[in-house]
């Protein structure tokens, strides 16, 4: 029989204290140089070592494991798996992985490093990761070996990664062009940022209507956007359409101009993106851009199992977007 890799032996190897190898071990890399590290992870990785805990767990449940990461930015309010974008994710996902005979284990981390050491602790056959900047997926890439895809990561074009986007700049395009030919002339295009995806639906959404379209930062914490939304109502109401780049901040904006007693449609016709769960959950229903949630989960676990066993897959992937006009806009 095989003898189990110990910490102390890895430790040895390395001429590093078992302390220094247990820190990395379990994220707390604070305590260590950013090289030493990098040199434990791949020495934990290259040795197969797995925690007694995780031991036990996949002696019990053999089924390959899927990680399934998701960014808990500060702006879901510690709330993240609460979101609509997300849950519809997650439940695509899950019931891919079933398909699949897989399982699948979620983790919502608020920093890179708690992903490698979510890579590093369990046998996982990849990971799909949600919610981060393209920027992120290289650092990853240097620490963590196992193949993952990205949802949404324009640009990415590192070994092993494969990045499983959607049209955003025609999904945005569709809403321009849509609001152009209502007769709007003036249309307004809200994000509470202007880099990544937004910054493509904010493009395609200028494209589509043309001159008439404007842009406007709101803030994350809703309790600021709220307060945001009082001192620039007048501003707002100087606008017919309203495009926001999720269907959370377009149901938020219905809910405060109605408050604030302005009509929806009437006055103001609102459009999301994502069609998630909260599009039926709000009067009238919002029209929004369509993603296939089914279609970028099988996507991702196809191109993560095909990397897995050493095929060459596209590193970037598009699906398709698709405009569903509901009653939260009209023609002017």
């Amino acid at each position: 029989m095989e003898e189990k890799v110990r910490l102390s032996d890895i430790a040895s190897e390395l001429g590093l204290s078992t302390a220094a190898v247990s820190y990395v071990l379990h994220g707390k890399t604070g305590m260590v140089s950013e090289r030493t590290a990098v040199r434990v992870r791949r020495a934990l990785e290259e040795r197969g070592y797995l925690p007694r805990a995780a031991e036990v767990l996949l002696a019990e449940n053999p089924a390959k494991i899927v990680g399934v990461v998701i960014n808990a930015h500060e702006k879901y309010e510690s709330h993240v798996l609460e979101d609509a974008f997300i849950a519809s994710a997650l439940n695509a996902l899950s019931a891919e992985t079933a398909r699949r005979g897989l399982q699948m284990m979620v983790r919502a981390v608020n920093a890179l490093d708690e992903i490698v050491s979510f890579a590093t602790m369990w046998n996982l056959e990849g990971l799909v990761l949600i919610g981060f900047c393209s920027a992120d997926y290289g650092r990853l890439r240097e620490n963590v070996r196992i193949p993952f895809a990205v949802y949404d990561a324009c640009g990415v074009t590192a070994e092993r990664v494969c990045a499983v986007n959607i049209d955003d700049r025609h999904g945005g395009f569709q809403v321009g062009e849509y609001f152009r030919l209502c007769g709007h002339r003036r249309a307004l295009c809200l994000s509470d940022n202007d880099i990544d995806m937004d910054l493509e639906r904010w493009k395609g959404f200028r494209e589509g209507f043309g001159s008439g379209a404007e842009f406007m930062m709101i803030p994350m914490a809703k309790a600021e956007r709220t307060a945001f939304y009082r001192e620039k109502l007048p501003k707002i109401r100087s606008f017919t359409a309203v495009f926001a780049v999720s269907d959370y901040y377009a149901v938020d904006l219905i809910h405060f101009l109605q408050s604030s007693g302005v009509e929806i449609p009437g006055e103001i016709s609102i459009a999301g993106f994502d069609d998630t769960p909260l599009c039926g959950l709000v009067y009238p229903a919002l029209t929004t851009v369509r993603q296939d949630t089914a279609a970028r989960a099988n996507c991702a676990l196809d191109a993560l199992l095909r990397m897995r066993a050493g095929e060459n897959v596209e590193l970037s992937v598009t699906l398709q977007t698709e405009l569903v006009v509901r009653g939260s806009t009209r023609e002017m």
